[in-house]
């Protein structure tokens, strides 16, 4: 089987990419430096804002901005594309008719991967764009999986915590997290998702259980799969 080459479209936040590469060399079962997926990375951190795109209604220099990464990427030799913007994904349909490699969709493939774990109510932290054009809602719909969204004043919260906090380098508090995640699970969410990578990144800093499911997560495992290299058994790793 011919292995693949990754195009990442990153800097949606920079953090985020970061994590993802991380993810990618955590998840892969290699040994040595040649077994690790070759990535093509470009961070645009001059993308302009997805959730500000989605909520004006003016969002072709989003769109724009992204098919020519994509494009870009395409002419470096990328046989799979993963973009590192759960908000961003709301704009990928319009792109993906204009491209030759596949994108790898983590809206879609978080939804499966949470339908494959027996899950029914799934509670979603994510921008206020991504609630807005419901694209979280969609997928987990079509997975006949009943989606939730946080109160008002706990979404409030949750935008807070990726535009004033971690956007800014900050860990995230902890005490606005917990008004979020309590709002989910006062409706009776069977699991967290955590649908925008700034709450992956706070994931990582503040060390959350398996009760939060990271989209980042499923995103980095399928495009280690698309692109044929196997993944390492994490259960069987040290803590």
């Amino acid at each position: 089987m011919n292995k693949g080459k990754l195009g990442v479209i990153g800097g949606m936040g920079p953090q985020a990419m970061l994590q993802f590469c991380q993810r990618i060399i955590d998840f892969t079962a290699a040994q040595t430096d040649q077994e690790h997926l070759p990535m093509l990375i470009l961070n645009d951190t001059q993308m302009p804002d997805r959730t500000a795109a989605l909520l004006s209604g003016d969002t072709e220099a989003v769109t724009a901005r992204l098919l020519a990464d994509a494009r870009q990427l395409e002419a470096w030799g990328a046989t799979a594309i993963a973009v590192t913007c759960n908000t961003a994904h709301a704009f990928l349909p319009r792109i993906q008719g204009e491209l030759k490699t596949p994108l790898v969709n983590m809206v879609t493939e978080t939804a499966a991967a949470l339908k494959s774990q027996g899950c029914r109510r799934v509670g979603i932290l994510a921008t206020d764009g991504t609630l807005r054009v419901g694209l979280y809602h969609r997928a987990l719909e079509e997975q006949g999986i009943q989606p939730l969204s946080p109160a008002p004043d706990a979404q409030r919260q949750v935008m807070e915590i990726i535009y004033k906090e971690i956007k800014k380098g900050l860990p995230g508090s902890e005490e606005k997290f917990n008004a979020a995640a309590q709002s989910l699970k006062a409706q009776g969410c069977d699991r967290i998702l955590l649908a925008c990578t700034e709450m992956s990144t706070y994931k990582d800093w503040h060390h959350l259980d398996d009760f939060y499911i990271d989209a980042m997560d499923v995103l980095a495992r399928r495009c280690i799969q698309v692109c044929g290299y196997p993944l390492r058994d994490m259960q069987s790793q040290p803590d």
